[in-house]
């Protein structure tokens, strides 16, 4: 749309109404910028001439709401000036949450639940919102409030899984009402919520939300598998450990990694990868010695461990697998080796110990003097009460000197009477 400007009059009007315009865009603009130059500056003084150049911004109030919650404690101005900020602005849910908090210093108990209330109806699926909400009902006493609020926690924010399951088990210490009522179906939440039971050894409850993560479906880490199994180990229950390999199979790509009838022993080829987890070997690494799959070296596969010693003082080559067995038991054992320049008093020697008693059920020749692969084998019968063995590679006599190489290959440890029937 033209507008005709033929006359001076109307020239000059035109004019004066873009100058009024431009000046008073230019004052507003300078007033917001004032305003907010003094919002941020953490005095009284300058959060009032912000209030004064903009009475109408709800941020402003709130800001001076915070002045006097943190700065200069004071609850009862701090609560108008959060009342302020929530009638030019409801929708903030952190008005509602400080408006709480105030509420609480004065003793106003009534209040300060409307306020919490009003900040989770605000914003319902806010993770900060829930945390802060869930902590003060934990406050006020009111733990069911609380353990709803920790639910959205749970599900909406990784970083403060554990430390809400951590308050949630110190309000309820009870394994069966959260699962059912606060951890969601999440394998990571799970998982944390099995971390914390296994660091308090609360070892029935962590058998229960095992199980029900492992009812899931869900892919499982396998970092949380072998974390369990360790501490199953440490606490001696080697039934449960054993049944948490056998589920993880499927859940944490470890089917390959199952032992068989055909033989105990993991992975005893070294065809699969070494996880250095659960039951498959275990490794420490050392200066002293050197760990490698090595594939130009195998007796029947495309593989096998090579093991490197130099060094003055050693018990063992620093590589082990725990093995479930039953007590009472007779089990062959063979395995094959090669060595290479393997210098000192005596040598390596593959040797099975009951793990928690230690007793020795079979210790192998000495592995050197082998240009060739050579078999190793023994038969073993476990004690009345064995049901974790472990296997390791020792240097007999400890604390030797010993340098050179070792190769080994085709590990089995199997049941006697299996081995018998397979012949």
């Amino acid at each position: 749309m033209l507008i005709p400007l033929h006359s001076p009059a109307k020239k000059n009007s035109w004019l004066a109404l873009v100058l009024f315009l431009a000046v008073a865009y230019v004052g507003l603009a300078a007033t917001q910028y004032l305003a907010a130059c003094f919002s941020e500056k953490p005095d009284l003084v300058s959060l009032q001439r912000a209030i004064q150049l903009q009475p109408g911004n709800a941020e402003y109030r709130y800001r001076m709401g915070r002045y006097f919650s943190v700065v200069q404690p004071s609850p009862e101005p701090a609560v108008a000036s959060y009342q302020a900020a929530i009638a030019l602005n409801p929708h903030e849910a952190h008005y509602w949450l400080d408006l709480a908090a105030a509420y609480a210093l004065l003793g106003d108990t009534s209040r300060q639940g409307d306020a919490l209330e009003h900040a989770i109806v605000a914003n319902p699926r806010s993770p900060e919102v829930a945390w802060e909400a869930a902590n003060l009902y934990l406050v006020r006493g009111e733990t069911d409030l609380a353990l709803k609020e920790f639910r959205v926690v749970l599900e909406n924010d990784t970083g403060l899984q554990y430390s809400a399951l951590r308050l949630c088990w110190r309000a309820k210490p009870d394994a069966d009402a959260l699962l059912r009522d606060v951890v969601p179906p999440i394998p990571d939440v799970y998982a944390s919520f099995l971390s914390l039971l296994t660091a308090k050894e609360e070892t029935a409850s962590a058998a229960k939300v095992w199980e029900q993560l492992v009812r899931l479906h869900l892919p499982i880490e396998r970092r949380h598998v072998f974390d369990y199994i360790r501490y199953l180990v440490g606490q001696r229950d080697a039934d449960q450990a054993r049944l948490v390999w056998q589920q993880a199979a499927g859940l944490s790509e470890l089917s390959a990694y199952q032992p068989s009838p055909d033989n105990l022993v993991i992975n005893g080829d070294f065809s699969l990868d070494v996880l250095n987890g659960g039951f498959d070997w275990l490794y420490a690494k050392s200066p002293d010695v050197s760990l490698a799959l090595d594939p130009a070296q195998s007796h029947r596969g495309h593989r096998s461990l090579s093991i490197t010693f130099d060094t003055a003082k050693i018990e063992d080559a620093g590589i082990r697998q725990l093995i479930p067995v039953q007590p009472n038991t007779r089990y062959d054992f063979s395995a094959y080796f090669r060595s290479e320049d393997i210098e000192g008093a005596g040598g390596p020697r593959f040797a099975i110990q009951d793990l928690f008693t230690q007793s020795t059920y079979f210790a192998s020749e000495e592995l050197k003097d082998a240009s060739f692969w050579k078999q190793v084998a023994g038969t073993l019968t476990t004690g009345p009460e064995s049901k974790l063995l472990v296997l390791r590679v020792q240097r007999v006599p400890a604390g030797s000197p010993i340098k050179g190489r070792l190769w080994i290959d085709g590990v089995r440890l199997v049941e006697a009477s299996h081995d018998d029937s397979a012949h």
